[in-house]
């Protein structure tokens, strides 16, 4: 089914809530806020799949799958994501996974008459020495961070996909990159986690066992950018409705703090009355990392949720969810 759709400038999303909408990875981090936000909007024909019932990465059942349902829009949250020691461990799976998965509903998409497409990759694309805060012009400017390159390849190569088909096709396929996340139905696991959950969880743990301090890796100094999972959902539903450009879009909060603040806030908002104390002989990492949103600031968006806020919704989730 080629050209299926020549109009590179879809309907408003936000003009029919009964659209049939594929959120693909809806049980993760970013697609369970999605489809939370969807459904406070009104939204009554998502279409959800988990990974026993529908597999991203095998070609065919992809194509059976859009053949059968033919969704209006899709929404790409789906991804193998995962920290430092596991793209050090697995960059086979980190590569060939997400090029499957892009690559599959990507194609797909456009083939069964999708009108709009909304791919989400990450910060993690630009390159290591970038400009501060990251532009969306500084993508591939440079060489990318080692230690996740065979993630960032895959989510560059989900990008000029995108780009690609809009030249080629007139289809409206567009890119979000969002910053550091965080919020309801993030990773807590002791070992793998990033730095605010894994925060809030030695705090935690701390607190419950009476601990009289937590020990942090570092001087605290380096600063960092958060984006509640929530905020960023706002902004995917703004963009699905507001924009069809062909360059990638920068999702942050705009908003630089500390690891030291960060650890403050999180040790105030889960109530740990010990000490914090920085062992400054264990390496701080990179000294600042903040994308420049102001791109999506001037197309009429901006988050609305504060890091106090938003940790105090994500701690309360954690108490229902994950503590022991």
């Amino acid at each position: 089914m080629s050209g299926a759709n020549k109009n590179a400038a879809s309907p408003s999303f936000l003009s029919d809530k009964s659209a049939k909408v594929f959120v693909a990875g809806h049980r993760g981090l970013v697609g369970s806020a999605i489809v939370r936000k969807l459904q406070a909007l009104g939204f009554t024909n998502l279409v959800l799949r988990t990974h026993a019932e529908l597999d991203l990465t095998r070609q065919a059942d992809v194509e059976s799958f859009f053949a059968a349902e033919k969704p209006q829009f899709v929404i790409l949250a789906a991804a193998k994501v995962g920290g430092i020691h596991a793209n050090n461990t697995y960059p086979a799976d980190f590569i060939a996974v997400n090029l499957q998965i892009q690559t599959n509903v990507i194609d797909a998409a456009y083939r069964f008459g999708v009108k709009k497409l909304l791919f989400l990759g990450s910060s993690c694309i630009y390159p290591k020495f970038a400009p501060q805060p990251i532009p969306e012009n500084a993508l591939l400017t440079g060489p990318l961070e080692p230690t996740n390159e065979w993630y960032a390849i895959a989510k560059i190569a989900g990008i000029k996909m995108c780009q690609a088909y809009r030249i080629q096709y007139s289809w409206d396929a567009i890119s979000g990159m969002p910053t550091n996340l965080y919020g309801p139905h993030d990773n807590f696991h002791p070992e793998n986690s990033h730095v605010l959950p894994a925060l809030m969880r030695r705090f935690h743990e701390a607190k419950v066992k009476g601990a009289e301090e937590v020990v942090v890796w570092g001087t605290g100094s380096p600063l960092r950018e958060f984006l509640h999972v929530d905020d960023l959902a706002d902004g995917v539903v703004f963009m699905m409705d507001s924009y069809s450009g062909l360059e990638h879009v920068n999702v942050g909060s705009g908003k630089e703090v500390t690891i030291k603040e960060l650890a403050e806030l999180v040790k105030e908002v889960v109530g740990f009355e010990g000490r914090l104390v920085w062992d400054s002989t264990k390496p701080d990492g990179t000294p600042r990392k903040l994308m420049d949103s102001s791109k999506l600031a001037g197309l009429g968006w901006t988050p609305k949720i504060s890091l106090k806020d938003g940790l105090v919704d994500t701690y309360s989730w954690y108490l229902e969810n994950v503590k022991q």
